[in-house]
């Protein structure tokens, strides 16, 4: 039987080189994805890591896409009680590291998906100790420090300098690493050794959880180890659209999938009014601000829907948010805009399993936390609550938050079949859309889909301002119409990392594969035969 060509794409080089390894080896797409995700987690800490979340859309060929919600919910001590005297939940600090850590009960989980796969063939995964090798070495003898670790660093400083663990994990004798120096993280090698030695389960019932969740109350936090406890990631029904193009994959609540979905699928109704790139970005921009609003209105905990979200995607509302989108005008914006910062990857392996997934902290190192025991630095997404009663956020134990994650996954009319994503927020779904649509509806080459000019609407990375950011060399084509139109303007440097790091994965129908990473990032991606 023919194998199809591989492909790996990451936002770093070195969790590239982990998953083409995996590969190559003939590991499955989740091996290679679990073993970047804990290189990743090593060498670009400020965006991601073991104490943060994730969320996989899995692909096996023929069958329907699965997913995993692997977010965390907030801890039973996490009441509006235990915030009493604070008006909102503070970002940073004890307090704001409020909810469980999911990404490892997530690989825990894709890993059983690749564990069924193997089974048809009487074949086992590869063993922990090969997965989690590469980051354990990097961890141990150190990875060059990035531009965007130094940047993530200054801006943080302020804030995170006295958090507990952080100067010992992340400085430098107390002091901003510089781009080149070499981070070496000792203890967290030492943890990922004893995962690897002992189970991915380590962390939630042995002596991980233990540690963690001594270190977690002693910096403030309402997390306890019956919270490690009682979590497990879950297996969910992604979201879908069927378009024009191809049916289109995302996550369910409490994610921002149908946010991402609900642009795409708007623009496909209205693409043919455009002629020009500007036209392009005008419409994507209003398809944007009718999906926030939905967005906004009714994502929450799965538990508190008001209604059904794929109802959303019907044609009947379809055509309503359309009717509010002209070519020649916007709409006048703010509405409420959210933060966040991750990491996406891509994978496809040679039986042409794929995987979209996304790993996260949310804001550049989380709460800042830093457990001395482990070494593992702990999220604060539990900070998008809101401590107002009768808030569609209101914070309540063992309530997921809202979660601008969403990874990505298509699968085209023609046969191709695409993972793609990005970090970034409120960008997320303005980032998929552009790189989807110049690929697939305007027939850009893959990479070039991706480089390109973008925009961003609302803020994302602590931005206080609601405008329109659009970098620099689209700007010298499109900024004076989309003015014109009404739109507040702002130009930003051109390649600029405030639009995202997005990536993408393509399968094409005869087997071979591409792969593109964003210029904007430190990443690589692979794509080929197996050597």
């Amino acid at each position: 039987m023919k194998k199809n060509e591989i492909a790996f794409t990451a936002p770093h080089f070195k969790a590239t080189e982990t998953g083409q390894k995996i590969l190559e080896q003939g590991g499955t797409a989740i091996e290679a994805m679990v073993a970047a995700a804990a290189t990743i987690a090593v060498v670009y800490p400020h965006m991601n890591g073991l104490g943060g979340d994730g969320f996989w859309l899995i692909s096996e060929p023929g069958k329907a896409p699965l997913g995993i919600d692997a977010s965390g919910k907030a801890a039973e001590l996490a009441t509006l009680e235990f915030y009493c005297g604070h008006d909102s939940i503070p970002a940073r600090g004890g307090k704001a590291a409020l909810t469980m850590a999911g990404a490892v009960a997530g690989w825990q989980e894709a890993l059983a998906v690749s564990q069924a796969w193997q089974a048809v063939s009487n074949a086992q995964n590869m063993p922990l100790s090969n997965l989690l090798d590469d980051a354990i070495q990097l961890a141990k003898n150190g990875s060059e420090v990035t531009k965007t670790y130094v940047d993530a660093s200054q801006k943080t400083f302020a804030d995170l300098v006295s958090v507990q663990g952080f100067a010992s994990s992340f400085l430098k004798g107390g002091s901003l690493y510089r781009e080149g120096d070499t981070l070496t993280l000792p203890v967290l090698a030492n943890t990922l050794e004893q995962l690897a030695e002992k189970g991915l389960d380590d962390f939630y019932h042995g002596d991980i959880a233990v540690r963690l969740a001594k270190d977690l109350a002693t910096a403030g936090s309402p997390i306890r180890l019956a919270d490690f406890h009682s979590y497990q990631a879950k297996r969910v029904e992604p979201l879908q659209v069927k378009t024009s193009v191809g049916t289109l994959y995302n996550l369910p609540a409490p994610t921002q999938g149908i946010a991402s979905l609900l642009i795409l699928a708007l623009y496909d109704k209205l693409y043919t009014q455009g002629k020009t790139a500007t036209d392009m970005a005008h419409l994507l921009i209003e398809c944007t601000k009718q999906a926030f609003i939905a967005r906004n209105q009714f994502v929450t905990d799965e538990s508190r829907l008001a209604m059904d979200l794929a109802s959303l995607l019907d044609d009947e509302q379809l055509e309503k948010m359309c009717h509010e989108i002209a070519l020649e005008r916007s709409q006048p914006w703010p509405h409420q805009a959210k933060q966040g910062d991750t990491i996406w990857m891509g994978a496809c392996d040679s039986e042409g399993r794929m995987v979209s997934y996304i790993q996260s902290l949310y804001w550049e190192f989380g709460s800042g936390v830093v457990s001395p025991a482990t070494g593992i630095v702990w999220n604060n997404r539990g900070s998008s609550f809101s401590l107002q009663k009768g808030s569609l956020q209101e914070l309540g134990p063992n309530l997921k938050p809202f979660h601008t994650l969403n990874p990505a996954f298509a699968e085209l009319n023609d046969g191709r079949r695409m993972s793609y994503g990005t970090m970034g927020g409120e960008g997320q779904p303005q980032t998929q859309a552009a790189l989807f649509s110049r690929y697939v509806y305007h027939n850009l080459p893959l990479d070039q889909a991706i480089s390109e000019g973008r925009w961003l609407l609302g803020r994302t990375w602590g931005d206080v301002s609601h405008n329109l950011k659009i970098e620099r060399d689209f700007a010298d084509i499109a900024a004076e119409e989309l003015v014109a139109r009404g739109h507040d303007l702002v130009i930003v440097d051109a390649c600029n990392e405030l639009m995202g790091h997005a990536g993408a994965v393509v399968l094409h129908q005869d087997g071979h594969t591409d792969a593109a990473t964003d210029p904007r990032s430190d990443g690589s991606a692979i794509s080929g035969a197996l050597r």
